[in-house]
């Protein structure tokens, strides 16, 4: 089916990597390693669609109350990706930047050195991005920015919509035009509440380590079919 309408900006919710690994008898470690290189492929096909933005829920602030062993296995996969150099080259061949975005307070010291030196690498890149959201919970990025804008405006600032996105750990996630959420689930469990007042949803059955270029396809097919009229 054709596609009529390309979202410029998609925040991505890849969720049922562990119902994954479970189902084929695999550890977890297995099931969000291929998560993670599932995503990288996904950057690939959203370039060929024209995509420029791309925001990805890749740890929340909930999850630190999972078993720690799995915590320290997600942090040392990310950690892994970071420093893999086909990774880093498909971002330069895709001329992709990397941007964290999250309380970064709450993550590893090694795993945030590493991270930054790729944001260091891939910053010259102005066209497309990947946000990686880490540590990162909506209910904690609208607090944070809100005791912010207090203190400024203590200080003399008037505060408006611009200096109140200006605090928000995502103040570099653009509008959300579109989210996808794979396994079922259909919630958003505060994603980026500031960037999706008007973001069109889809929510696919998918686990997502068995999501393809073709439900991909299918999504933004659907996406091109809604009419979106931003309150008017």
């Amino acid at each position: 089916m054709a596609i009529t309408e390309i979202p410029r900006s998609i925040a991505l919710i890849p969720d049922g990597n562990r119902r994954w690994a479970r189902a084929h008898a695999l550890s977890i470690f297995n099931g969000y390693s291929l998560g993670v290189k599932k995503f990288i492929d996904f950057t690939g096909w959203c370039k060929s669609y024209g995509i420029t933005n791309i925001a990805v829920w890749a740890f929340s602030t909930e999850n630190f109350s999972r078993d720690a062993r799995e915590v320290r296995t997600l942090f040392r996969i990310y950690k892994r990706m970071a420093t893999d150099r086909s990774i880093l080259r498909k971002l330069h061949a895709n001329r992709l930047r990397l941007r964290i975005a999250g309380n970064k307070s709450l993550l590893p010291k090694d795993l945030l050195e590493a991270l930054h030196n790729v944001e260091e690498q891939t910053k010259h890149y102005k066209d497309r991005a990947v946000h990686m959201l880490l540590g990162y919970g909506g209910k904690d990025d609208i607090l944070h920015a809100a005791r912010s804008a207090a203190l400024a405006a203590d200080r003399g600032s008037a505060v408006s919509e611009g200096l109140f996105r200006k605090y928000l750990f995502t103040s570099a996630v653009p509008e959300i035009d579109f989210i996808i959420r794979t396994s079922g689930e259909q919630r958003l469990s505060g994603l980026l509440p500031w960037q999706t007042c008007y973001s069109e949803l889809y929510f696919s059955k998918k686990l997502w380590p068995d999501f393809t270029e073709r439900d991909l396809h299918a999504a933004l097919s659907e996406y091109g079919r809604r009419q979106r009229r931003f309150g008017k």
